[in-house]
């Protein structure tokens, strides 16, 4: 067993972070060259999530029950996402203070779970019809960075920020060349229904992934 698989939780979300920063910054880019990012919706949605997602990495929060919880929202989300149009249908912007309330509960959560937020904003995004799936990849790309970065604040903040150079380097060259596929594809080659079916499948592997580290198998 390496030491990455031994490491506390608490550690696994500062690597989950770091490598948050370099997905997502190429993500943004990618989606946001080719025109699909909107400032003025994912604004709200970041300026709210920030802070709270420096909270939730200061905190220190576990237990089973809550990941489990957090696996059947996700298999939940990917359900809708699979038997609606969403991300492809008629667009209507969300509310200045709706976003700011999803944007800092999610913030909030994505600090406690070690996550950047962007899988919670991604289908909150397209199920309420607020963003066409590749605007919603930008503005989660742009999302999980900065809350990524917060969530690393919180934890320096804490005095339990420890991050092995060593053992980040080659997950971060891994992620490097996954991300600059991944995020051109998505963004230039991929059609909307495309980019929401991508998003399914990375909220049922994710749920799995959660489900299982609960019961101990992994």
């Amino acid at each position: 067993m390496t030491s990455f698989a031994t490491t506390q939780a608490i550690w696994l979300k500062q690597y989950a972070w770091s490598l948050n920063l370099i997905v997502a910054a190429l993500a943004f880019w990618h989606y946001s060259k080719a025109g699909h990012h909107n400032m003025r919706l994912s604004l709200p949605f970041i300026v709210a999530s920030m802070p709270l997602a420096a909270l939730g990495g200061y905190l220190l929060v576990e237990g089973r029950l809550y990941d489990l919880l957090l696996s059947g929202a996700l298999v939940a989300a990917a359900w809708r996402l699979l038997s609606s149009d969403a991300g492809i249908g008629d667009i209507t912007r969300p509310e200045t203070s709706r976003a700011v309330v999803v944007g800092g509960g999610i913030g909030l959560a994505s600090g406690v779970i070690g996550i950047g937020g962007g899988i919670f904003l991604s289908p909150v995004l397209m199920l309420n019809g607020w963003a066409t799936a590749k605007e919603s990849a930008a503005t989660a790309a742009l999302f999980i960075w900065l809350n990524s970065l917060a969530g690393l604040a919180g934890a320096g903040l804490s005095g339990r920020l420890e991050v092995d150079e060593g053992l980040l380097l080659p997950f971060s060259l891994a992620v490097l060349l996954g991300g600059l596929i991944g995020s051109r594809y998505g963004s230039r080659v991929s059609s909307q229904t495309g980019v929401r079916g991508l998003l399914v499948v990375v909220l049922i592997v994710a749920a799995i992934r959660r489900a299982i580290g609960t019961a101990g198998w992994a």
